[in-house]
């Protein structure tokens, strides 16, 4: 056999194995793209969902709620005050009996009596609706007040000139009346408000009422 012969022999074995070597060194670099063009992509769409997440359980950052509902809003909670500033002559009563100096007897007494001068005005102890203005025969005149929380209060005893009506809508403080002596079952008392709440229609004492949102 010629020597050209035995060279291209030669460089005809050498050209197969390094054909294969190119093959295979193309098919991993295309791998190595492939995985990480691919964790690369994982990576991205994992951040973005962990911060969709967290945001959307930060308050006040969604304004809906599941399936597209709007979300509660928690209720504020109810700032209440004193209807007058004065001396507390009458305790509130429930279980027990206190002495009645009108009717000279003793009985409950499902309020406070507050002592003012007459013509103090008489405020709001909570924002809420005005839901009665009326003569009590025994209580004198008297407005009652409907608030959040199932709460209702009263302030009786008052001047007949009130300042509010049914259905109007009053703010913490707002004065709708003045102290009276319109009272007939506490007219041996000096000028008050008789002031009284009940929360889902039982009686609780207003003391309670006026610190608890202190």
């Amino acid at each position: 056999m010629s020597d050209s012969k035995k060279n291209r022999g030669v460089f005809a074995g050498r050209g197969y194995y390094i054909a294969l070597i190119l093959c295979a060194a193309a098919i991993g670099i295309s791998g190595y793209l492939y995985y990480r063009n691919l964790n690369e992509t994982q990576e991205v769409l994992g951040t973005t969902e962990g911060n969709s997440a967290a945001v959307s359980t930060q308050p006040g950052n969604s304004a809906t709620g599941p399936a597209g509902t709007e979300a509660p809003i928690p209720s504020q909670p109810l700032k209440t005050a004193a209807p007058v500033a004065g001396q507390t002559v009458a305790e509130f009563a429930v279980d027990c009996l206190g002495y009645n100096e009108t009717t000279r007897d003793w009985r409950t007494h499902h309020g406070v009596d507050i002592a003012a001068e007459a013509g103090t005005a008489v405020c709001a102890a909570a924002a809420g609706t005005v839901y009665s203005v009326y003569d009590d025969e025994e209580l004198g005149t008297t407005v009652v007040i409907t608030h959040d929380g199932g709460y209702t209060t009263k302030y009786a005893s008052l001047a007949e000139d009130v300042s509010v009506t049914p259905g109007d809508s009053v703010t913490l403080g707002q004065a709708i009346g003045t102290v009276g002596t319109t009272a007939l079952l506490e007219n041996a008392l000096a000028p008050h408000v008789h002031f009284s709440v009940t929360c889902n229609g039982e009686s609780m004492d207003p003391m309670e009422f006026i610190s608890a949102a202190q």
